[in-house]
């Protein structure tokens, strides 16, 4: 069960991607912990909050078919360390801002740099796995789990200490700027053969689904907006619905992102001996019992384990459905997964807004029964993927 991790880690080049996907996780995990102290400043009700957290997905949305250019022409290696840089200083400004509407600028740009880092990393770990043999999709998002779960803990326990939460995204920040300056020579470890350059051949397009490409998105809406849901709005049910002290309202976010983390570095050894398509509907089932666990009992203990089940439930979606997009037939791997990107970004990031709306007309517990639901929903349409 180990030997692919041992093999990831010896790989210089896996373990230079995998590093941008733990950079990236623990971004996004600090915010993630962070979500209830932007609601609170400004004293937004769960509509606002739904509705501002639509800047990320705008900005998603937007770059994900223009990255597929920006990889053509600038490489991996630099997209990349563009946006990173980029990701770093935007994730700070949110916290300084005196207008929720600066706010929301400010989350548009950072959506952009998600959308960038996203496609191309995932683009080099398909690609590697094509040209090594080795499989490291899962192992990579794992990481991303691993830093999310760090930068959710953190958050977390840094209100707990009374420490400002600008201090410490400004603390953060500065992490996560300076891993970007030591990264250019790890990254420099990817071949040129995984690179996506202008010696590459025939740009690539962004183009719209075809029916191969349709059915692993209708299955990566639902993962998302399960993943995106637990991202935005576990802290905020830590805080409201379970009444949870402060020093807790990341730990629900932690519990899940440390489950998923713990599948997904199990998971290519998984998928060596289980079909996609299974481990899918086995996974739907495990995320919908957990959140139902957390629905139902809402107290600390349950919340945290139904979390953890959802984690572990949903944590082999995204390398199941990457890798499958990166090889849909008469699609570029860039392409392919540019727009199911787009799509799922859909799911991820503009889903939690629609239960921010839910949840200010019915309740947040009524809202997460709509999760629920898409984790069925996720199971059938599971059939349709055979390996």
């Amino acid at each position: 069960m180990t030997a692919h991790l041992r093999l990831f880690f010896n790989h210089s080049t896996s373990r230079a991607i995998g590093l941008v996907f733990a950079m990236q996780g623990l971004l996004f995990g600090t915010w993630s912990s962070m979500i209830p102290y932007i609601k609170q400043k400004f004293q937004l009700d769960e509509a606002q909050l739904g509705l501002l957290l639509l800047a990320l997905p705008a900005g998603v949305t937007l770059m994900n078919p223009l990255s597929v250019g920006i990889l053509h022409r600038l490489g991996t290696v630099r997209a990349t360390l563009i946006a990173r840089t980029l990701g770093a200083l935007f994730f700070v400004i949110p916290f300084l801002m005196p207008q929720v509407g600066l706010v929301a600028m400010a989350l548009f740009v950072m959506g952009t740099t998600f959308s960038t880092t996203n496609v191309s990393m995932n683009t080099a770990a398909t690609s590697l796995e094509k040209y090594d043999g080795i499989r490291i999709m899962s192992t990579c998002h794992a990481l991303w789990s691993s830093g999310a779960m760090f930068g959710s803990a953190l958050g977390a326990t840094s209100m707990g200490m009374g420490v400002h939460p600008v201090t410490h995204v400004m603390f953060m920040g500065s992490i996560l700027l300076l891993s970007t300056l030591f990264i250019y020579q790890s990254l420099q470890k990817v071949p040129s053969e995984v690179m996506v350059s202008k010696s590459a051949g025939p740009r690539p397009k962004f183009r719209l689904p075809n029916a191969a490409l349709w059915g692993l998105i209708s299955i990566s809406l639902c993962t998302n907006l399960t993943e995106g849901t637990m991202a935005d709005w576990s802290a905020v049910y830590m805080r409201e619905i379970v009444k949870a002290p402060a020093a807790l309202w990341g730990w629900g976010f932690a519990a899940y992102a440390l489950f998923m983390a713990l599948t997904r570095f199990a998971g290519d050894a998984i998928l060596k001996h289980h079909s996609g398509g299974k481990v899918l509907r086995v996974g739907g089932c495990v995320a919908a019992s957990g959140l139902l666990l957390a629905v139902l009992l809402p107290y600390p203990a349950t919340v945290l384990i139904g979390f953890a089940m959802v984690g572990a439930g949903v944590s082999l979606g995204a390398p199941i459905l990457y890798s499958a997009a990166a090889k849909v037939p008469g699609m570029a791997p860039g392409a392919g997964l540019a727009t199911m990107n787009t799509f799922a970004m859909v799911g991820f990031l503009g889903g939690p807004a629609v239960i921010g709306f839910i949840a200010k007309g019915f309740s947040l517990p009524v809202a997460l029964g709509v999760v629920i639901a898409a984790g069925g929903i996720w199971v059938w349409r599971a059939g349709y993927l055979k390996g």
